[in-house]
């Protein structure tokens, strides 16, 4: 049900990028991703139960709902309702549901993806208010992931400018991912919006000389990280933690680190119900598990920040980093007010990519 490709160069075609390792990686990538009436995350069957969800959501939680989606399945109100799973980048998700992509649940990225389903009439208006936290059940925060050792001696945005230093983050096109890892140096260099135009010349430095892939994904940009390009990736806190609790077993050269600048950007990760679903009650339940106390540490366990305060102040140790200053959406006005000033079709950073695949 995925349909990730090979990251698209920015420009410069004069560089040698191992194309063919990223792709056979891809390949296994979506392997993983993809969902269907058989999953079996851990070994677990999913799939069985007299009544059934179907779930699309960005790429990068499946690793939370590998263990979630088993333990709701656990409770008296779970234990009979099968899944199905597609992920993908999270615009791909939200327009491929917009379209008729049969499922009861979405999980995406960012708020606008919802917004578009509510356009297209299959999510309820007022959908941020049916959960709490705006129906954000989990999020994370901006965070740069580096090799072993941190060779670069990467610590702050700043230091991503340094000459040489190569940067891999999606493409903010496709995937909500990218608008976080934007918004987080964009916010910082602005002083919080109060200076638009010093943002945007970090944004377009940035862009223009030192990235020079676009993954469509943040899972993408993981793999493409993974085989060996770039020295620094822009990812989400809980991408980070993963990769280098796989330090054990990969490759020396595929060990990583990584560091939560102190001033970064909180990500917020909405989840909604599907009005055109044939089973919206089984959906809502579901819905709400993932805002339980319990649902709430399993999250936290797979490297995401639970947002339940409780929960959240009793894992606060999993989470290092001294995070002076941490930017929300609405920080910035909202996601209207951003996507219209900065990723729109007339949006300036929109605008900075279009020069850069053009030259």
């Amino acid at each position: 049900m995925n349909s990730e490709k090979t990251p698209r160069r920015v420009r410069r075609p004069r560089r040698t990028i191992g194309c063919l390792a990223v792709a056979v990686a891809l390949v296994a990538s979506v392997a993983a991703c993809g969902g269907g009436s058989t999953d079996e995350p851990g070994g677990i069957d999913i799939s069985s139960g007299s009544r059934h969800i179907g779930l699309a959501a960005y790429a990068v939680p499946k690793v939370g709902f590998d263990t979630v989606i088993p333990a709701f399945r656990e409770t008296p109100e779970g234990h009979d309702i099968g899944f199905s799973q597609s992920y993908g980048a999270s615009g791909d998700q939200s327009r491929k549901v917009a379209r008729g992509l049969p499922v009861n649940v979405v999980n995406f990225s960012v708020a606008p993806d919802v917004t578009r389903l509510v356009k297209a009439g299959v999510v309820d208006e007022g959908w941020e208010d049916q959960h709490p936290n705006k129906s954000v059940a989990f999020g994370s925060v901006v965070s740069l992931v580096v090799r072993e050792g941190n060779p670069k001696n990467i610590h702050t945005w700043d230091d991503l400018l340094k000459p040489g230093v190569e940067v891999v983050t999606p493409n903010p096109g496709s995937s909500g991912s990218a608008k976080w890892n934007l918004l987080a140096p964009y916010a910082a260099k602005s002083d919080v919006g109060k200076d638009p135009d010093a943002g945007l010349a970090y944004v377009r430095e940035l862009v223009r000389d030192h990235i020079h892939v676009l993954p469509k994904s943040g899972r993408e940009a993981t793999t493409t990280f993974q085989q060996g390009q770039g020295d620094v990736l822009i990812s989400y806190e809980n991408e980070a933690i993963m990769l280098k609790r796989g330090n054990r077993d990969a490759n020396a050269s595929q060990r990583v680190d990584y560091v939560v600048p102190s001033d970064t950007f909180r990500i917020d990760n909405p989840v909604a119900v599907v009005n055109t679903g044939d089973d919206i009650a089984a959906a809502r339940t579901f819905v709400d598990y993932l805002f339980t106390p319990a649902a709430q540490r399993l999250w936290a366990e797979a490297g995401f920040r639970p947002t339940n305060p409780a929960v959240a102040a009793e894992t606060r140790g999993d989470f290092p980093g001294d995070i002076r200053r941490l930017t929300t959406i609405d920080d910035l006005g909202g996601w209207k007010a951003v996507d219209k000033q900065l990723f729109g079709s007339d949006g300036a950073i929109t605008a900075i990519y279009d020069e850069e695949a053009g030259s």
